[in-house]
C-alpha cells in the first residue's frame, strides 16, 4: 500500500465486506483490508476508527487491527511512540461500557496485554490497570478480562518475548498478586450471585495459577481458593460456572505439581478435592455427564500432580491411594468419555513403575490395573443392536477402542499378558446362555491387545482359545467372527512355535476370506501369519498365489490387498532361486498386465485414486512386491558368477514402468509411485540392474527438465548409493546431478522457493549426501559444489522437519569428509577440497546456523543444528570460536520494546559452553537454552 487511505475509504471497504451482496465485491474488500492491516498506516487508521466509534464492524476491525499490529509488527514503532500508543489504548478502554460488545473488549484487552508485555518501560502494568479502572463498575468486565489474558499472553509464540523478559514479567505479576487477589476477592463478595462475574473471577484466577504467580502463603488463606470448591459442591451450580471452577482447580493442581515448592498449596487442594466425591456421585445419579467429566478432570489432574509420590511412596502423605481409587471410580462411569480422561494418568503411572522395576511396588498397583482392564472391557462393548463389525461403529467409539488397546499394551506388564489373557478367557467361559454377544466380542478384543506378548511356551489357555475360535458356529455374530479373525493374526508368533495348528488356521482364514465382512481382517491376519511363520509356509505358496490372483473378487480393502501381496512375497523370498524367479514373474505380471492394458486404451480414463482403472492401484502393489523381496531376502543372495534370480523379472518390468512414466509424466502422484517401484526394483537386484542405468538416467533427466518432480532426485540418490563407487558410472552420475541442478536451483530461487518446495530440498540434499558418502572427490571438485553449498546454507532456516534434517545431514557428511577414512587413497585430496570450501563458507554457515536456531526453527529441530556445529569443531575448533563470535555480534541484544534479549554475560557464557564442549549433547543444550532468550 503506497499511501495512507482516508478513513472514509476504509468505511466503504468495511461496508462492502459486511453488507455488499456481491461476492466478488466482498472478496476485493477483504483483500484490500488485509493489505491495509499489513501496512504501517494501519496504526493510525485503527486509532481513528476507535475514536469515531461509528459502528460495531468498524470498531471490531480497528481493535483487531490494533491487536495484530502490536502482536506481529511492534518493531515498526519507534521506542519513543510506545508511551503515546499505551495512552491511546487506555483512552479507548476508558470508553468501554457494559454494552460494549464482548468481541471488541477482548481484542482491546489482548492489544493492551501484548503492549504491556513488550513495552519494557511500563513497569507494574497489572497494578496500574487495577488502580486506574477498579473504581468504575462499568470497567469491571474489561479489568477481569485483561487480568486474565495478561498471564496467558506470556507464552504467546508470536510475541517472542525472550526468556529474560518472561522472567521479568512473571516477577512483576507475582509482585502484583496481592493487589489482584484483593480485587478478585472484592468481586466475589460484591457480586457473589452474579454467575457471569463469578466465572470471570475463576478464569482470571486460573490464568494466574498457570504461570505460578500466586504466592502460596497468600492464596491458601484466601477465600478465593475455597470459592471454586464451593461452586463445585453446589448441585445447582450452572454448567458454565461449574466448568470454569473446574478449570480453575485444575490450573491450581498443575501449579502444585512441584510439591517441594508449593507444599502448602498442595495440601490445601488435596483437602478441597477430597470433599468432592459425593458431588461426583450425585452427578452420576442425575446423569449430568458434563459435571461428571469436570469432576473426573479434577481427580485425574490431582492424581497426575501427585503421581511421583503416589508411585514411589504409596499411601504416604500426598501419595494417598484414595486418589487412585477416585480415578478408578471415574473409569467405572457408564459413559466411556469419562473413562478416557484418565488414560494419561495410567500411561504415566505405568511408565514410572516400569522404570522403577520394583516387584513390591508393582504388587501394590496390580489390583488397580486388574480392575482397570475389567472396566475397560465393559466400556469396549458394542451396542447390542449393532449388526455389523467394528468398522461400522461410531467414529469416536472406534477411536476410543483403539486407545484402550494402546493403553492395555502399556499397563499389562503389571499383571502379566498371560494372566490378562486367561482372565478374559475365564470371563468368556463363565458366560451363560443369557449373556450377549457384545460381552464375548469385548473380551476377545482385550485378548487381541495382549496376544502378541503371550509366551510361546504357554500351552494352557491359548489352545483352548484357538479351538473355540476355529470352531465358531455359523450363527455367531459377525462382530465376534471379525474379532476372532484378528485374534488369530495377533497370535501368529505363538502359532509359529506350535506349527501343528498352522494348517487348521490357514483353512479357517482361507474360508473367512470369502465373507465380505471378514475379508479385510482376514487378509491382514494372513499377512501376519505369512510374516511370522514364513519358514513353514513354503508349501502354501501356491494356494496364496491363487488367492492373490483372485484378490479383487474378495471385498478386501486396498491396503489389506497390498498387505496380502507382501505376505505372499515374504514366503517367496525364502524359496529356492528357480522358484523365486517364476513366482516373482507371476506376481509382477498380475500387476504389469493391468498397467499395459490401461495404457493401451484409447479413451481418456478418469483417475479416481481408488479405482482399478487408476495406475497407482497397480503401482502400489508392484512396489509392495519388490520392497518385500528386498527386505526379506534371506534366500535372494548370489555368489560370484551367479545370476540374480530377480534380474530377468526386473528387466521385464522396466519397459512397462518406463512407458508409465512417459504417459503420465505430468501427474506427480503417478510419477512418485513409478519412482517408488523403480527404487525397490533397483534395490532388489543391486548392481545386477546395470543394464537399466543408462536408459533410466536418460529418461529421468529428460522428464525433470519439463516437470520438476522431486521423486526423480530421490531416485537419483538410490542410483548413487548403488553405483556411486563404480568407476565407470561416476561421471554419468555427476552429469545427472548437473542436469538436475539447473531446474532445481531455478525453482528454489523463486520467492519463498525453499518454503514452497520442501520435498525438492529434502530430495536434493539426500542426493548430495549420497555423493559425499559414496564418492566424495568428484562431487567436491565439481562445478556445482559451491552453488550446492550456498543453497544448503540458505536452507538451514527452513522449518520443515524432513527437509531441514536432510540439509543438516548433508552438512555433517560434507564436513566429515575432511577427517574420516584417513587410510583411503583419496583422503588428502578430499580433505583439501573440504577445508578450502569451509574456509570460504564457514562464517556464512555458522551465522546461518545460529540465526536459524534463534529465529526460525522450533526447539526440537535445534539438535540437528548442534550436530553440525559439533562436527565443525571436530575439524577446526579455533575457526569455530571466531565464526561463532562474529555471528553472536550480529544478533540484537534488545527487543523492539526495549527489553534486554541477551546480556553480555549470557552471550559469553553461550560462546564458552559451545566452544569448550566435548560432546554433542552439551552443544545441543547450550543452543536450546540460548534460543529461549529470543523466543
Amino acid at each position: 500500500m503506497d499511501s495512507q487511505p482516508s478513513v472514509e475509504t476504509v468505511f466503504q471497504a468495511l461496508t462492502a465486506l459486511y453488507h455488499n451482496p456481491d461476492t466478488a465485491g466482498k472478496e476485493r474488500a477483504s483483500i484490500w483490508l488485509g493489505e491495509l492491516q499489513k501496512s504501517v498506516y494501519a496504526w493510525q487508521i485503527a486509532d481513528q476508527l476507535l475514536r469515531l466509534n461509528k459502528d460495531v464492524e468498524s470498531c471490531y476491525f480497528a481493535a483487531q487491527t490494533m491487536r495484530t499490529k502490536i502482536q506481529y509488527a511492534f518493531h515498526e514503532l519507534p521506542v519513543e511512540s510506545h508511551q503515546s500508543l499505551r495512552d491511546s489504548i487506555l483512552e479507548h478502554v476508558a470508553k468501554v461500557t457494559a454494552e460494549t460488545p464482548a468481541v471488541i473488549v477482548t481484542q482491546l484487552c489482548l492489544a493492551l496485554a501484548d503492549l504491556a508485555l513488550q513495552m519494557a518501560s511500563w513497569k507494574g502494568a497489572a497494578s496500574d490497570l487495577i488502580e486506574k479502572f477498579s473504581s468504575n463498575a462499568d470497567h469491571m468486565n474489561f479489568l477481569l478480562e485483561v487480568l486474565k489474558v495478561l498471564p496467558e499472553e506470556i507464552s504467546s509464540r508470536s510475541l517472542r518475548l525472550g526468556a529474560n523478559r518472561r522472567t521479568e514479567i512473571t516477577q512483576e505479576l507475582t509482585d502484583s498478586a496481592p493487589v489482584v487477589l484483593q480485587l478478585l476477592t472484592a468481586c466475589t463478595e460484591k457480586c457473589g450471585q452474579d454467575v457471569r462475574i463469578q466465572a470471570k473471577v475463576f478464569r482470571c484466577l486460573g490464568s494466574w495459577f498457570n504461570i505460578n504467580a500466586l504466592p502460596q502463603e497468600i492464596i491458601v488463606n484466601s477465600k478465593l481458593l475455597t470459592a471454586p470448591f464451593m461452586a463445585l459442591m453446589n448441585k445447582d451450580c450452572p454448567s458454565t460456572l461449574h466448568e470454569t471452577a473446574c478449570d480453575c482447580v485444575c490450573a491450581a493442581l498443575y501449579a502444585a505439581e512441584d510439591i517441594e515448592k508449593n507444599g502448602l498449596l498442595a495440601q490445601a487442594l488435596f483437602r478441597g478435592v477430597m470433599s468432592l466425591p459425593e458431588a461426583y456421585h450425585m452427578s452420576v445419579a442425575e446423569e449430568d455427564i458434563d459435571k461428571s467429566l469436570n469432576y473426573c478432570r479434577i481427580f485425574t489432574e490431582m492424581a497426575e500432580s501427585f503421581l511421583e509420590v503416589i508411585a514411589r511412596h504409596p499411601n504416604q502423605g500426598l501419595g494417598d491411594l484414595r486418589l487412585v481409587e477416585l480415578v478408578l471410580t471415574c473409569v467405572g462411569h457408564h459413559q466411556y468419555e469419562v473413562a478416557e480422561i484418565t488414560f494419561n494418568f495410567w500411561y504415566r503411572l505405568s511408565e514410572i513403575l516400569y522404570k522403577e522395576n520394583n516387584d513390591e511396588l508393582n504388587a501394590v498397583f496390580k489390583p488397580y490395573i486388574q480392575r482397570l482392564i475389567i472396566a475397560l472391557c465393559t466400556h469396549c462393548q458394542m451396542d447390542p443392536d449393532h449388526d455389523g463389525i467394528q468398522k461400522g461403529i461410531d467414529g469416536d467409539f472406534r477411536e476410543f477402542r483403539t486407545r484402550v488397546m494402546e493403553l492395555i499394551k502399556d499397563v499389562v506388564f503389571l499383571v502379566g499378558s498371560s494372566s490378562c489373557f486367561s482372565q478374559m478367557f475365564e470371563a468368556l467361559k463363565n458366560q451363560t446362555a443369557a449373556s450377549s454377544w457384545e460381552q464375548s466380542e469385548a473380551a476377545l478384543f482385550i485378548m487381541c491387545a495382549v496376544a502378541k506378548n503371550i509366551l510361546p511356551e504357554e500351552e494352557g489357555v491359548v489352545p483352548q482359545v484357538l479351538e473355540a475360535v476355529l470352531n465358531l458356529p455359523p450363527s455367531a455374530h459377525v462382530a465376534v467372527k471379525h474379532i476372532s479373525v484378528k485374534l488369530i493374526g495377533e497370535l501368529s508368533e505363538w502359532i509359529d512355535r506350535h506349527p501343528s495348528y498352522l494348517e487348521l488356521v490357514l483353512q479357517f482364514l482361507f474360508t473367512s476370506l470369502h465373507d465380505a465382512n471378514l475379508a479385510t481382517a482376514t487378509a491382514n491376519s494372513l499377512q501376519n501369519i505369512c510374516s511370522t511363520c514364513r519358514d513353514k509356509m513354503g508349501d502354501h505358496f501356491g494356494s496364496l498365489l491363487e488367492i492373490v490372483k483372485a484378490i479383487d473378487s474378495f471385498m478386501v480393502s486396498k491396503e489389506a490387498a497390498v498387505g496380502l501381496l507382501k505376505g505372499t512375497a515374504m514366503i517367496l523370498a525364502k524359496m529356492s532361486h528357480d522358484k523365486i524367479t517364476e513366482g516373482l514373474r507371476q506376481l509382477c505380471a498380475l500387476q504389469t498386465d493391468q498397467l499395459k492394458e490401461l495404457m493401451m486404451k484409447d479413451e481418456q480414463v478418469k483417475l479416481s485414486g481408488r479405482s482399478r482403472a487408476e495406475p497407482t492401484f497397480w503401482l502400489d502393489r508392484l512396489a509392495a512386491i519388490f520392497s518385500i523381496v528386498v527386505t526379506r531376502n534371506s534366500n535372494v543372495t548370489v555368489m560370484n558368477g551367479q545370476q540374480h534370480p530377480c534380474k530377468i523379472v526386473v528387466e521385464e518390468v522396466w519397459p512397462v514402468l518406463s512407458m508409465t512414466c512417459d504417459k503420465y509424466q505430468d501427474d506427480v502422484r503417478i510419477i512418485e509411485r513409478c519412482c517408488r517401484c523403480i527404487r525397490f526394483a533397483v534395490r532388489c537386484v543391486g548392481k545386477a540392474s546395470a543394464s537399466l542405468l543408462t536408459p533410466l538416467v536418460t529418461q529421468m533427466v529428460n522428464l525433470y527438465q519439463v516437470h520438476q518432480h522431486s521423486c526423480f532426485l530421490y531416485l537419483g540418490s538410490i542410483l548413487v548409493d548403488e553405483y556411486g563407487m563404480e568407476k565407470g558410472c561416476i561421471q554419468g552420475l555427476i552429469d545427472m546431478l548437473q542436469a538436475f541442478c539447473g531446474p532445481t536451483f531455478k525453482l528454489l530461487e523463486e520467492q519463498h522457493g525453499l518454503r514452497n518446495h520442501p520435498d525438492t530440498v529434502d530430495d536434493l540434499f539426500r542426493l548430495c549426501t549420497r555423493f559425499v558418502q559414496r564418492n566424495p572427490v568428484p562431487f567436491l571438485q565439481s562445478d556445482m559444489m559451491k552453488s550446492i553449498l550456498c543453497c544448503a546454507i540458505a536452507a538451514c532456516s527452513l522449518d520443515h522437519r524432513d527437509a531441514n534434517a536432510a540439509v543438516m545431514k548433508f552438512h555433517i557428511e560434507f564436513i566429515k569428509a575432511s577427517r574420516v577414512n584417513e587410510d583411503h587413497e583419496n583422503f588428502a585430496v578430499r580433505r583439501e577440497a573440504t577445508l578450502k570450501l569451509l574456509q570460504e563458507h564457514g562464517q556464512a554457515l555458522m551465522t546461518s546456523l545460529l540465526n536459524s536456531s534463534v529465529f526460525c526453527l522450533p526447539s526440537y529441530m535445534i539438535v540437528d543444528i548442534a550436530d553440525v556445529v559439533f562436527e565443525l569443531m571436530q575439524v577446526d575448533r579455533s575457526s569455530v570460536c571466531i565464526w561463532l563470535e562474529h555471528a553472536l555480534k550480529s544478533l540484537p541484544t534488545q527487543s523492539s520494546g526495549g527489553s534486554v534479549t541477551a546480556t553480555h554475560k549470557q552471550l559469553t557464557d553461550f560462546h564458552k559452553a559451545v566452544t569448550s564442549a566435548e560432546d554433542c549433547k552439551t552443544v545441543s543444550h547450550a543452543f536450546r537454552d540460548f534460543s529461549r532468550l529470543y523466543r
